[in-house]
């Protein structure tokens, strides 16, 4: 996984780098469009592959599902590192 070619689109830079600044944040699709201005479908697209790639964890709930921060400190220092190339 190449997460500064990943981070290179706005919508993935946007969600990985307020889950990284805001680690202990669940959220979900509707509410990641809300703060991203991106659309529900856009937002929930990047978010289930933050989630394959294990960036994010998902929470299924019900008829939803909620997303966090990966709690995987080798993982957590790749990111931090691709955040700081500014993707």
């Amino acid at each position: 996984m190449d997460l500064t070619k990943l981070l290179k689109d706005q919508i993935y830079f946007k969600i990985v780098n307020f889950f990284h600044e805001n680690p202990a944040s669940i959220d979900t699709p509707r509410g990641v469009a809300a703060w991203t201005g991106e659309t529900k479908n856009d937002s929930k697209r990047a978010l289930s592959k933050l989630a394959h790639l294990k960036i994010l964890t998902a929470h299924r709930v019900s008829s939803t599902t909620a997303y966090s921060f990966t709690r995987d400190s080798k993982l957590i220092k790749k990111i931090k590192a691709a955040l700081k190339k500014g993707g």
